[in-house]
């Protein structure tokens, strides 16, 4: 196992669990940091699957009591029924689109530039959001209906653009459907289990050609480093919803596609030259 190797999947590892539950984009971030690393290819892809497999053993944990109460609920109480219907019709809409339509994104849209527009426009509708008066409807995740779950799950769609961040376009979402701040986060937190651990399967089982057993040592480096990241990740984000709006966030997604689009446009670093 090579030094730089071994260093690559510390940084990413720290890049997926920091970015992944924050609302600016794990992925772009992914994208943006690889191109840099000039971590590409089919290993990167390989390696990608297993550290947002880490990132989202983390939140598991973080709410594993949640979890396990849902399951051993789900044959006597109705309110555990209710939550997993819930997230079964949240997650339905991210199935269907993204077997439809995830090839074509991938090879269009996995792109720096891509990211950071997407970044600047997501920044922009945060901050609308933000700033409007917001009605709560329902202040619990255990309060919600099919309905709202229904138009989180829409919203998250939106993620399957680099850039526009997962947790971002389902919390925010949230938020204008009448969640409360700490409703719209915690289910986007649910919602990302189902939807991350299929898309990880989904994902690893077709390129399955991918993984080598060589690999392995590079690969475990990363996902230890995205699940402790992402727990403190998650941690923090929910101790600052306590107070705070998401502001902070939208101007940091501004701020950071602005200069990646500053770069771009002054020839300071050729974007373009993606690989795949």
């Amino acid at each position: 196992m090579q030094v730089w190797d071994a260093t690559q999947a510390v940084l990413l590892g720290v890049v997926e669990g920091l970015t992944e539950f924050l609302p600016i984009s794990s992925t772009g971030h992914q994208i943006i940091v690889a191109d840099l690393l000039n971590f590409s290819g089919e290993r990167a892809m390989a390696f990608n699957i297993i550290i947002q497999l880490g990132a989202i053993l983390a939140v598991v944990w973080e709410f594993r009591r949640k979890v396990l109460e849902v399951i051993t609920g789900l044959p006597s109480q109705a309110r555990s029924r209710r939550f997993a219907a819930n997230l079964l019709v949240g997650f339905l809409p991210a199935v269907v689109l993204g077997v439809l339509f995830a090839d074509v994104i991938h090879e269009y849209l996995f792109n720096p530039i891509t990211v950071a527009v997407a970044l600047v426009v997501g920044g922009i509708i945060m901050l609308w959001a933000e700033q409007r008066v917001h009605v709560v409807r329902v202040d619990e995740v255990d309060g919600m209906g099919w309905k709202d779950a229904l138009k989180v799950g829409c919203c998250q769609c939106l993620a399957m653009i680099p850039g526009t961040s997962r947790s971002g376009s389902t919390i925010i979402g949230g938020l204008l459907f009448g969640l409360s701040r700490t409703a719209a986060t915690q289910f986007s937190f649910f919602l990302a289990m189902p939807t991350m651990v299929g898309a990880a399967v989904y994902s690893g089982y077709k390129y399955r050609h991918l993984f080598e057993a060589a690999d392995v040592p590079i690969f475990a480096i990363g996902l230890v480093t995205a699940f402790i990241f992402a727990m403190i990740a998650v941690k923090a984000l929910l101790a600052f919803i306590a107070s705070h709006s998401y502001a902070v966030f939208a101007w940091y997604r501004i701020a950071f596609g602005l200069l990646i689009l500053a770069s771009w446009w002054l020839n300071w670093v050729d974007w373009t030259q993606v690989q795949g």
